[in-house]
């Protein structure tokens, strides 16, 4: 079903407005938050929706997966947008995070879905299922939360629209990071 994703990760100014200082290794407004772990980013959702009235969370895999592969749209592109990564993403190097949308977007007009920050994801990690299904959603429970996109600090390979990766709900890294859907 149709939903609305953010074009960009949420940035350090976006974090700092709702929360009041930033987590984050690297200073700057207009790069992504990092640094935050799943459960931070719970509470600046409930802030966030609170000051707003509207209702923010974060996307379910598939949901992601699908705004990363360019939804309708789709090229079949293995990276976001493109399949030369450079087109399109940050990624093995070391060092910050860079400005978001400074790469090219993919089909939807959606950036940085491959590399700069990994994207926390609202489901916990589980298997994939074969079966046909509309807006599917995780386990209802487990020991670790899904990443997707890759990050500076992974190779190529972490970035493709279907790589995933998954670490417990607390942990914080320089390369977590998140973007949001608001539902209709």
């Amino acid at each position: 079903s149709s939903f609305y994703i953010g074009k960009y990760e949420v940035t350090q100014a976006q974090w700092e407005e709702i929360m009041g200082s930033t987590t984050s290794n690297w200073m700057g407004g207009n790069y992504p938050v990092e640094y935050v772990s799943w459960r931070d980013i719970q509470e600046f959702i409930r802030k966030l929706n609170q000051k707003t009235g509207k209702k923010y969370r974060l996307p379910t895999e598939a949901e992601w997966e699908y705004a990363a592969k360019g939804g309708r749209k789709s090229r079949g592109y293995k990276y976001s947008g493109s399949d030369n990564i450079d087109d399109v993403a940050w990624y093995n190097k070391v060092g910050r995070p860079h400005l978001v949308g400074q790469k090219r977007p993919n089909e939807l007009g959606i950036y940085d879905m491959s590399g700069n920050v990994w994207e926390w994801c609202q489901d916990w990690y589980g298997d994939y299922s074969d079966a046909s299904q509309t807006n599917p959603k995780g386990p209802s429970s487990g020991i670790f939360r899904v990443l997707r996109g890759g990050s500076i600090h992974q190779q190529a390979t972490c970035s493709r629209v279907l790589w995933r990766h998954s670490i417990t709900p607390s942990t914080r890294y320089s390369a977590y990071g998140f973007r949001l859907v608001r539902e209709r």
